[in-house]
């Protein structure tokens, strides 16, 4: 019974300091929270681009890519990196909007190779694909708005 208590009492003291990280401003708190705030925003990106899969791919990666991008934007002004007081939210749009057309322009060509390498291929395919893209942009994308951005 002692030791469950025990390892309860180490567990609480823990929560402070793992929280206190997490929350803190180091590049490596800030980097956390903005993959946290990316596969949020990707899972947003998957549902509307299999909802709106039946006006085309092309027009749903467009307008997924618009809608989590935007969420995205805002929660990395917000949590990310605590930037709500210091970034308005036109300027976060503006700016960090601007660096998702890179995005846009790479997921959009490689759901081009998709349909002339794979014709037919499923939704969930394609949205895997476009995915991939946004996770290999995502350091650059992480580095251009830590430093310029926010």
């Amino acid at each position: 019974m002692s030791s469950t208590i025990e390892t309860r009492t180490r567990r609480e003291s823990c929560r402070p300091r793992i929280k206190a990280r997490f929350l803190g401003e180091s590049a490596t708190a800030q980097f956390v929270r903005f993959v946290i705030v990316g596969a949020s925003s990707n899972v947003l990106y998957a549902g509307l681009f299999v909802a709106l899969s039946v006006l085309g791919s092309f027009t749903a990666n467009i307008i997924g890519i618009l809608g989590s991008t935007i969420l995205a934007n805002e929660l990395h002004r917000r949590h990310t990196f605590h930037a709500a007081e210091r970034v308005g939210w036109f300027q976060t749009q503006w700016e960090a909007g601007g660096l998702a057309l890179v995005g846009l322009a790479l997921g959009t060509a490689a759901l081009a190779a998709v349909h002339v390498l794979f014709p037919g291929s499923s939704a969930l395919v394609q949205v895997v694909v476009v995915i991939a893209v946004s996770a290999a942009t995502g350091a650059l994308r992480f580095l251009a708005l830590r430093g310029w951005v926010f």
